[in-house]
């Protein structure tokens, strides 16, 4: 059998592993003041979002979006 859509198969696809406990914990520390370890850095700040791939954090007037993917640790403070 042929595809008969043959550009189906050119068409990017996005993979994404979503992470539900590291979601779970963050959705259970929203509104709270968390300090969060990534690759990169820490940030420290309050919990305003969470999405399946990343986390808001507010932080003097500045929002910070972290791509759950890149978070080492939660520590709520």
């Amino acid at each position: 059998m042929h595809n008969v859509n043959h550009g189906e198969h050119n068409r990017p696809q996005m993979i994404s592993t979503v992470d539900p406990f590291v979601v779970q914990t963050l959705q259970s520390l929203m509104g709270k003041h968390t300090v969060i370890e990534t690759t990169r850095g820490s940030v420290r700040g309050t919990v305003c979002d969470v999405k399946p791939d990343h986390v808001v954090i507010e932080a003097h007037h500045t929002s910070f979006f972290v791509r759950i993917q890149e978070i080492v640790w939660i520590m709520p403070s």
